[in-house]
């Protein structure tokens, strides 16, 4: 049967919440990804369909926040944390799950089938392709949402690769009504037993693949090893080969066209990401930027969108978010983020470059020198970034790499540190001087001490 809007509230209170006996209550299905013991944020989105409020919570907060809902009123939480109380992409600090959400509702698959048959065709679809079985599926009141937990909660840093996991899994049930725009790392879900208001059904777990008794959970490696078409090793290896062979030219041309393939810009996005991180870390690590507002605004929403994790379409939103944070007073408006939204658009286009032999998006590359210049970054402040880093201090950081590789390699074979050596000798040494003043020869002493005679005679002095 096909689901109608329904308009109506449904009018539920406690006791009617208490009678459906759910799989898993609103804290234990929030709580089995978010911890409460981690540092971060959490975001609540309440409302009808027209008008909608949003607010952030110390994750520490949950349990106070999800028990003083209102259950009758529509509700989406954020299934990533975040360093501050917004849940826009530069804010973000770990992904705990892989999701989808399936609007089961509008294909003819999910009309002619109830709830229960929905979830058994899922599962048995995971199981022929080979996709991990969803960790929970959530029936959202119209349609399901598919969890996958981690193991263990993934960085920022990582984001490009869960993207990559993320739009696999939407390609691979898209028939199902996997919803392409529900994908990213900022988006809220409907919190379970909450009322839709559109149907006026409770979003509720319906099903638990468990292992030892709880929702099973999978390393992140795993998943991408899984769904994935290439490694991150085939990933690197293909793109050397590609520069290898590329041919240099001289002429500057507009290439337009498609994405050429995710090696290369898969590399050059997570470039972008901590590019864009370094430029957060540099904002904080100098508090007023007076002066330089606009700068760091442009130039931490190019990357944003050069690495893929943001698009054309939430550009204002990422905008005015950044802009609070770094004055909540400023009013950050410009015919510069025009352009940028323009080139945005050209870039998602597969608009390209070309310049001497080598394509360029149609964002803005700079090099590090620029970045460097641009911001005036220091030497004291290089040594906190990850990659806007000048030639020098990457020979510097190259240096204490080489230095450390080759401590490790004397220590595995067998070699101690100076402090541990000169202990050793000083022992050496007072036991060498003691067996001397009881007699000892220094033949006998070197036999007794396993060293050289010489080395006794050194002791000695």
């Amino acid at each position: 049967m096909i689901l109608r809007e329904n308009t109506q509230k449904a009018a539920l209170d406690e006791q009617e919440l208490s009678t459906l006996s759910p799989l898993m209550t609103r804290l234990e299905e929030a709580t089995s990804y978010h911890d409460t013991d981690r540092q971060g944020f959490f975001s609540i989105l309440c409302g009808s369909r027209y008008s909608k409020k949003q607010k952030s919570y110390k994750l520490a907060e949950m349990p106070d926040v999800l028990a003083d809902l209102d259950p009758t009123k529509d509700t989406w939480m954020s299934q990533a944390e975040f360093y501050k109380p917004s849940r826009r992409l530069v804010f973000l600090k770990h992904l705990c799950i892989a999701h989808l959400d399936l609007d089961s509702y509008r294909t003819a698959w999910g009309q002619t089938r109830d709830t229960q048959r929905q979830v058994d065709d899922i599962l048995a679809i995971c199981r022929m392709d080979g996709i991990p079985e969803p960790s929970i599926i959530v029936y959202s009141g119209n349609g399901l949402q598919l969890k996958w937990f981690f193991e263990s909660v993934i960085p920022s840093k990582a984001v490009l690769r869960w993207n990559a996991l993320q739009r696999h899994l939407v390609e691979r049930l898209k028939e199902f009504g996997a919803d392409p725009a529900a994908k990213d790392a900022s988006r809220v879900l409907r919190l379970v037993e909450t009322v839709n208001s559109k149907t006026g059904n409770l979003c509720k777990v319906v099903h638990v693949t468990e292992e030892n008794g709880q929702p099973i959970r999978y390393s992140f490696e795993y998943l991408c090893a899984c769904l994935l078409p290439k490694s991150r090793e085939e990933i690197q290896d293909a793109q050397k080969r590609a520069i290898e062979a590329r041919e240099r030219r001289q002429a500057f041309r507009i290439v337009q066209g498609h994405h050429t393939g995710n090696l290369k810009a898969f590399n050059g996005r997570e470039l972008a990401w901590a590019r864009m991180s370094d430029l957060q870390k540099l904002k904080d690590l100098r508090g007023d930027v007076e002066g330089m507002r606009m700068l760091f605004l442009f130039w931490q929403l190019n990357f944003l969108l050069l690495s893929g994790a943001a698009y054309s379409r939430n550009l204002y939103y990422e905008a005015s978010a950044l802009a609070r944070s770094i004055d909540p007073s400023w009013t950050h408006y410009s015919p510069e983020l025009v352009t940028l939204y323009r080139k945005a658009k050209e870039f998602e286009a597969g608009q390209r470059i070309e310049f001497q032999g080598k394509l360029y998006p149609a964002l803005y590359t700079p090099r590090n020198d620029t970045l460097i210049n641009t911001f005036k970054i220091t030497d004291d402040e290089q040594r906190q970034l990850q990659t806007i880093i000048s030639k020098d201090m990457a020979a510097e950081r190259t240096r204490e790499r080489d230095r450390l590789r080759d401590l490790e390699k004397r220590r595995e074979a067998g070699a101690v540190e100076r402090a541990v050596y000169e202990a050793q000798a000083r022992q050496k040494a007072e036991q060498a001087k003691q067996l001397r003043n009881a007699g000892w020869k220094a033949s006998a002493i070197a036999e007794k001490l396993d060293i050289s005679i010489r080395a006794v005679y050194g002791y000695l002095k």
